[in-house]
């Protein structure tokens, strides 16, 4: 079922059920939200007492432009309805719809017009930069509302090869130039982002919103989209806050690097150097089809597509060789959990039962960095000598992987002199026996306190408890860039003396270093960014 025959049939099912119940169910779909934006007028609903507006326009069809900077759309007549959520990007995920046309975003608020200037929550999801969109349950922004009388944003843009295959250095003009149509190609889905931002700046009043007071969070992709944002010229005075959850980008994709991958592309579209421009036109689902080609610079896996530091969009890498200081004025939270990898890794029935003679030959591709996979086993158990093969492999491969960008983000913080609030996730769900502890992307739930939505792991008596601490953190840090909760101790921010940590558990408290030992097992390990 298409998007707009979605619409219709609620429109039409709003009509069906004011005949139904009379004047006064009409006298409610009458009284439908209806906002002003500089492009148009826009209808949405009620939610428990918050106006809900989906599938907002910021931006027109991609696919005339497609790799190309995005335009804003153009203005229209009449009341165009906001009712649900709009098309996501192209993807090789199972999206509900997706389209080229895709520049959609999602408001939800408790006011309208009344110049309350609330604390504005960008939310960009996760999916590394591949897959997802701003409609998932768990982005449903009403409980946050209600809770902190906030407004809450979620967006969809341009991902994978639409949003970040680099085509510059293939295109025969200067890669950077503005004569070359592939010169923003590698960042097409950051300037998405900006487009996105730019729109709240310029009508989030309208939805009783503070442009002034705007926190970007994401989770996993979504929190490596705002350390890239946090470097990008065009994103400066966009946003004053900015957290990331499991979610990380020390370095960019490397121009060459980038160049190869795109090459790889054209290559599984059959495409010769002198017909480049054919993959401006072609289906998009000829490009979808292309997504899994193995990648020609990493050892596993399809072909990363990430920011690239293209000296156009980026001029430098997001947290290389420290942090941004254009960003440095901006409070950030940077938070992980306790089994990231659980998450990748759990899927697989035989990871949970490992013998030491097959630990080895399993950390090799999944630790993602260069070391002796015997020697880090023997420290391990040196440092947990009750933990079966498979609990280091979980623990193992998620201290060497994104664990490791948020600790340097974070020291590249201290260092600066504008330190960020740490938090790490231990709350383990009981939910199937609790074997995936707390695994990437259980934290949220928890932010968005939609433990009871659809896709929720979060059960048992202590979920809502976690909701209460995460969530009023996070709105605490949103309207005051500091966060807390009555729940929590005292966050102090983090330092390179002794790195404190907020563990979220319960009760939550307050550690210096948490797993140090790990974290200096591989500090003599240098850390590449996937994708780089």
């Amino acid at each position: 079922m298409t998007a707009l025959i979605r619409r219709a049939f609620l429109q039409q099912s709003l009509l069906v059920a004011s005949s139904i119940l009379g004047a006064n169910a009409f006298a409610a779909t009458a009284q439908a939200p209806v906002a002003t934006t500089r492009h148009g007028r826009i209808r949405g609903y009620r939610d428990n007492g918050i106006n809900v507006f989906k599938g907002v326009r910021y931006g027109a069809d991609t696919a005339p432009r497609r790799f190309m900077a995005p335009l804003a759309p153009q203005a229209w007549d009449g009341v165009a309805e906001a009712l649900e959520h709009g098309p996501s990007s192209p993807q090789s995920s199972r999206e509900e719809a997706v389209s080229e046309d895709c520049l959609f975003l999602n408001v939800y608020t408790p006011g309208l017009r009344d110049r309350a200037r609330r604390p504005v929550m960008f939310y960009i999801h996760g999916g590394a930069y591949n897959n997802g969109s701003g409609s998932s349950p768990l982005y449903d922004g009403v409980r946050l509302c209600r809770r902190g009388d906030v407004v809450v944003v979620t967006v969809n843009h341009r991902l994978n090869a639409f949003g970040y295959l680099y085509l510059a250095r293939l295109g025969g003009a200067a890669s950077n130039s503005t004569g070359n149509p592939w010169a923003d190609s590698g960042n097409a889905g950051q300037l998405d982002l900006i487009l996105a931002l730019r729109w709240v700046r310029d009508n989030i009043a309208e939805f009783g919103g503070d442009p002034d007071n705007v926190t970007v969070f994401g989770q996993s992709g979504g929190g490596a989209k705002i350390a890239t944002l946090m470097a990008m010229p065009l994103a400066a005075g966009l946003f004053h806050r900015a957290a990331t959850m499991s979610g990380q980008q020390v370095t960019a994709s490397g121009p060459l690097n980038a160049t190869l991958r795109a090459q790889a592309m054209l290559d599984a579209l059959k495409l010769p150097p002198e017909r480049v421009g054919e993959i401006r036109t072609m289906p998009f689902q000829r490009v979808v089809a292309a997504l899994g080609t193995r990648d020609p610079v990493l050892p596993f896996g399809g072909i990363s597509f990430a920011p690239v530091l293209d000296d156009r969009n980026l001029l430098r890498h997001p947290f290389y060789p420290d942090a941004p200081g254009q960003s440095a004025h901006i409070p950030m939270m940077i938070g992980n959990t306790h089994d990231e990898t659980r998450a990748f890794l759990g899927g697989d029935a035989s990871n949970f039962n490992l013998t030491w003679e097959q630990l080895p030959a399993k950390l090799v591709p999944n630790m993602r960095v260069d070391i002796q996979p015997e020697a880090v086993i023997a420290a391990y158990r040196k440092l947990y000598p009750s933990l079966s093969p498979s609990d280091l492999l979980f623990k193992i491969t998620t201290a060497s992987r994104s664990w490791r960008g948020a600790i340097i983000e974070a020291e590249e913080r201290a260092r600066a002199g504008s330190p960020a609030f740490v938090y790490q996730l231990d709350w383990a769900t009981p939910k199937d026996g609790g074997k995936f502890g707390a695994p990437h992307g259980s934290d949220i739930q928890l932010v968005f306190d939609n433990v009871a939505k659809p896709g929720a792991t979060a059960i048992g008596p202590q979920a809502q408890t976690m909701a209460d601490m995460m969530s009023d953190a996070f709105i605490a840090f949103a309207r005051s860039g500091a966060p807390g909760a009555k729940l929590l101790p005292r966050w102090e921010p983090y330092d390179l003396a002794r790195r404190q940590t907020m563990i979220f558990d319960v009760p939550a408290r307050m550690e210096d270093d948490p797993r140090g030992a790990e974290r200096r097992i591989f500090a003599k390990v240098p850390y590449v960014q996937p994708g780089t």
